[in-house]
């Protein structure tokens, strides 16, 4: 019995008596549900989700169905699990399904009345956003901040030839994770955050893998409304830690600048963060201080653990099926020609790689189910009504792997999306690792220019073989579940210059 189920098992009594006035009160259960599995008393389906309940809810819809219904202690949860249904709720109902079911893990720090990917739908979200979209993520400033990502990916390509001198195994995921924050923090901040020397790559690392581990938990404040002030399992006070490390972090960077800005006058870096500083002092109700490290802990949460668990799952795809590696690697020397570093302007003309980042995509979702909705109103979806309030998750793992919508859905093939259509914007709602929608994520380009030219890189400039003499047939490809997800076993490899 796991941690979760011991808690339950010890409260079931006490929860019993405290919910019981609450269900014979409940307002009359609305009909034509969706189906769903039976639910034990009181607990409801919190023991169905297992440990991975990407998997788990993915094997309960293909005996329940695309559209599913389960009671999760008290919240009732429907579960989407296939492309014409999570169109239905992120575009056609988008307006009543669009503001968050909030983890209570994600109050910690009150980060849920400030944080872009959590707050309702509003005029403060849609400011919010368009400072995104149009200060760090639109394509005139990711093409601005070129040189950024190719000094960076430089350094990766100098470091890992360091590796192969003494033919030694690199990390993969924590390579791609250094370059990523450092890139990131270079175009918000114009300082790597990340020192070569040090152990801060491994530390902040696993600072954010484990606020997005303890998100990602069962918890029982999110089941039981009157276990959020307890916190019975510790979970958003140890959110609470983890934030507090980041932010303090990321307040000595603000305040740093501000002094410089006194000293020097008002922009001293044209980046990001002189940007946000003076859109704060054009209107500080917009954006100040607090909101701008509150951004910064969105942009580095978000943005970093997800890039670079990707980066690991293509390699390790890729070692995996050497034909794929070997087809890949012909065409960026056809392509780009050998010696020659990748540009991101070389990759419209590198469709199997874009395949291949595809491919991965699919398989491997960077938030396999993505941040959960809230029925803002009764919505009838093919016939079914998700109730008002419920809390709603679309199963974007299970959507990429739907036999329905793809030949040999288990199988790494990049080929499958060559001279087809299909992007991953959140347009082609059988691919949906960035959401869709207006919750779409807003730093998807930058993700995707980061994915191709470190992934690129990586190839052109190296031959890589598994640790220890592993088989690529061998490698093991399971994946461990949180918010985002991580390889259960961080990818190592040795690279060989071409």
């Amino acid at each position: 019995m796991d941690f979760l189920s011991s808690i339950i098992c010890i409260c079931l009594i006490w929860i019993l008596i405290q919910t019981f006035h609450i269900i014979s009160r409940s307002k009359a259960i609305p009909k034509n549900l969706p189906p769903g599995p039976k639910p034990f008393p009181v607990i409801g389906n919190l023991l169905d989700l297992g440990d991975k309940p990407h998997k788990s809810l993915a094997n309960l819809a293909n005996v329940h169905g695309p559209i599913m219904r389960l009671k999760l202690g008290q919240v009732t949860t429907i579960v989407i699990s296939s492309a014409t249904l999570a169109k239905e709720v992120l575009q056609t109902h988008d307006q009543l399904l669009s503001n968050r079911w909030v983890p209570d893990a994600f109050c910690a720090c009150k980060h849920n009345e400030l944080s872009l990917p959590l707050i309702p739908v509003s005029t403060r979200w849609r400011n919010l956003r368009k400072i995104c979209m149009e200060q760090l993520f639109s394509n005139k400033i990711l093409d601005a901040n070129q040189d950024i990502r190719r000094k960076k990916v430089e350094e990766l390509l100098a470091e890992t030839h360091q590796s192969s001198l003494i033919n030694e195994a690199v990390n993969i995921g924590r390579a791609a994770f250094k370059m990523t924050i450092n890139t990131l923090s270079n175009t918000i901040f114009s300082v790597d955050m990340v020192d070569s020397d040090s152990d801060q790559a491994r530390e902040l690392k696993e600072l954010i893998w484990n606020v997005m581990k303890d998100a990602g938990k069962q918890n029982l404040a999110d089941y039981f409304p009157v276990f959020k002030k307890l916190d019975p399992q510790g979970i958003r006070q140890r959110v609470v830690v983890n934030f507090s490390k980041l932010l303090d972090l990321f307040d000595h960077f603000i305040s740093q600048r501000l002094q410089l800005r006194k000293v020097s006058g008002r922009n001293t870096n044209n980046d990001l963060l002189d940007t946000l500083l003076n859109i704060s002092e054009e209107n500080s109700e917009e954006m100040d201080k607090t909101k701008i490290e509150r951004l910064c802990l969105d942009l580095f949460g978000a943005g970093t653990e997800t890039t670079s668990a990707t980066l690991e799952w293509a390699m390790a795809e890729l070692l995996h099926n050497p034909e794929a590696l070997s087809r890949a690697k012909l065409e960026l020397q056809q392509v780009i020609g050998k010696g020659k570093l990748v540009k991101e302007s070389d990759i419209p003309q590198l469709p199997y790689l874009q395949a291949i980042v595809k491919e991965t995509l699919r398989l491997h979702p960077p938030v396999p189910l993505l941040l959960p909705r809230k029925a803002g109103a009764d919505v009838e979806i093919y016939g079914y009504i998700i109730p008002k309030d419920a809390q709603v998750l679309v199963n974007a793992w299970a959507i990429g792997r739907d036999k329905s919508s793809w030949d040999n859905a288990e199988s790494f093939m990049p080929e499958r999306f060559l001279g087809k259509e299909i992007d991953v914007k959140g347009r082609n709602f059988e691919l949906l690792p960035f959401g869709g929608g207006r919750r779409t994520c807003p730093g998807l380009l930058l993700a995707l220019r980061m994915l191709h030219l470190m992934l690129g890189s990586l190839i052109q400039a190296f031959d890589w073989e598994l640790e220890d003499g592993v088989k690529p047939e061998d490698l093991n490809m399971e994946d461990k579940f949180g918010i985002t997800m991580q390889r259960a076993h961080p990818l190592r490899a040795v690279p060989n210059p071409v």
